[in-house]
């Protein structure tokens, strides 16, 4: 009995390990990016490198706003993540309930067609995208940025796994009660699967709010650009001034943290019971 235990705190010592190592190799990066915000442009690029800054300073960060359209770029993102968040989680929700509780024919043929767009990498749908909003005369537009992306066929996926789990019981009730097939999901439903509908807001927020490429195909003008496409353009290729890029990144990435802190533990608990499901 000794020797099991003791084998088993050695293995429970090397995952921790592991992960600790994992975690560091993780947050070192973002680290990097905070003190290289703090210095001066020589200090970052010069060779030996130099971890910590002589002294640190906040000019890369007024020089982000005051270079950019910084302020443009939050507005743009915040219009756009939202649009990008709250009609997929409300279509998605409603799609996932009718796949998961309502039985009508080809439900299965639809589930696998949506689920199927998945397996499509994003950058099939920019061509066809760019040209409907070309004829609806939409480029260069925030609008642009959001109205493709009505729909998430993974917020369906992750949402039906989780009416799945529900018990039938509960909705028979309901309909001895006199609840319709609507009642029975506003009030009964999404009150129980509120992990999940944490979850997928947390993942379409994260999905929109990085989202790089659609942004800079779909607008060119700075006034019309997201975080991510607007950071882009500090990358010159006469020159980058990397504590202003470092600086723009960590306050862009910020909204971000803070959101997922605060819902962490509903996010961990919607992707865990979900994949339990699968």
């Amino acid at each position: 009995m000794g020797g099991a235990a003791s084998a088993k705190q050695r293995s429970n010592f090397i995952i921790h390990l592991i992960l600790i190592a994992g975690a560091v190799i993780m947050v070192l990066p973002f680290i990097w990016m905070i003190l290289t915000s703090f210095k001066t442009t020589t200090e970052a690029t010069q060779i030996p490198i130099k971890i910590f800054p002589a002294e640190p300073s906040f000019r890369a960060y007024a020089d982000a706003i005051k270079q950019s359209s910084f302020l443009h770029y939050y507005a743009n993102t915040l219009m756009a993540a939202f649009m990008k968040t709250v009609f997929p989680v409300i279509f998605s929700a409603m799609a996932a309930f009718a796949f998961a509780r309502i039985r009508f024919p080809g439900s299965g043929l639809c589930f696998f067609l949506i689920i199927s767009v998945m397996m499509v990498p994003n950058p099939v749908f920019y061509t066809p995208q760019y040209l409907m909003m070309s004829n609806l005369g939409l480029v260069n537009t925030v609008t642009a940025l959001w109205i493709a992306s009505l729909v998430s066929p993974f917020a369906t996926f992750l949402l039906r796994q989780f009416f799945l789990g529900i018990s039938k019981e509960l909705e028979e009730a309901a309909v001895l009660d006199g609840c319709n097939p609507f009642q029975i999901f506003r009030h009964i439903m999404l009150p129980l699967v509120s992990s999940a509908l944490v979850a997928v807001v947390i993942i379409q927020l994260l999905w929109s709010w990085n989202e790089l490429q659609w942004p800079l195909i779909i607008n060119s003008s700075p006034e019309k650009l997201t975080l991510s496409a607007g950071l882009a353009t500090l990358v010159s290729m006469f020159g980058t001034d990397y504590p202003v890029l470092m600086a723009g990144a960590f306050m862009a990435v910020v909204p971000m943290l803070v959101l997922f802190f605060i819902f962490q533990r509903r996010f961990i608990e919607g992707v865990a019971f979900s994949a339990s499901k699968g």
